[in-house]
């Protein structure tokens, strides 16, 4: 993949001002969100209010995302695989889940600049190196930021599902994306209520 949409300064500047102006404008609605998460969370267990996590975005570059914690305090934070019915779930942490509401936060990650409102969704370093040498093509989905939803997710690309079939819809974004796809992906999100339900802890 030589050239995608993306590497033309308008096509990046427009999605770039998506990002930042539809975060502001989110960030400011969803307070009382965010106010009710981060007491929830620190009424249901033990440990800090939100969770923080190295994932990898654009170009192959650490960053830290944000989440509210949904999970109790575990050691193997960083390399296991989140299941729908995750023991590791406190009881609030699960209604979060539920309904997506531990990854609005990431909404910083994006008016930070380290993800887009749409894309891929980040890994960890641990997955990006295990599916790197197992799913063809897989690092291209670095050429973009990472989105708190994306093309893969409205898909029902999310949670314990196929990495392959994933990954080959996020390329397909990234190969043909549009200013107004990303759009339709946003109203596709919030209108049937996938905010991004995140299968990493």
């Amino acid at each position: 993949m030589n050239n995608i949409p993306l590497d033309k300064f308008i096509n990046a500047a427009a999605k770039r001002a998506l990002d930042f102006i539809g975060a502001v404008l989110l960030l400011i609605f969803l307070s009382p969100v965010f106010l009710i998460c981060a007491v929830g969370v620190k009424l249901s267990s033990s440990g800090s209010i939100l969770f923080k996590q190295i994932r990898i975005g654009k170009n192959g570059r650490p960053f830290t995302m944000y989440k509210f914690r949904s999970l109790v305090k575990n050691d193997e934070e960083n390399t296991a695989w989140t299941e729908q019915y995750d023991e590791r779930r406190t009881a609030f942490g699960a209604f979060m889940r539920r309904y997506s509401l531990d990854e609005t936060i990431q909404l910083i990650n994006v008016l930070k600049g380290e993800m887009s409102l749409v894309g891929p969704r980040p890994e960890i370093p641990y997955f990006v190196e295990k599916f790197s040498k197992e799913i063809p093509f897989y690092m291209l989905r670095h050429k973009i930021r990472p989105g708190i939803t994306g093309w893969a997710q409205i898909n029902g690309f999310r949670g314990d599902t196929s990495i392959k079939e994933r990954t080959e819809y996020d390329i397909f974004y990234i190969k043909n994306w549009s200013f107004f796809w990303d759009i339709k992906i946003l109203l596709i999100t919030v209108f049937k209520g996938k905010f991004i339900n995140n299968e990493r802890p």
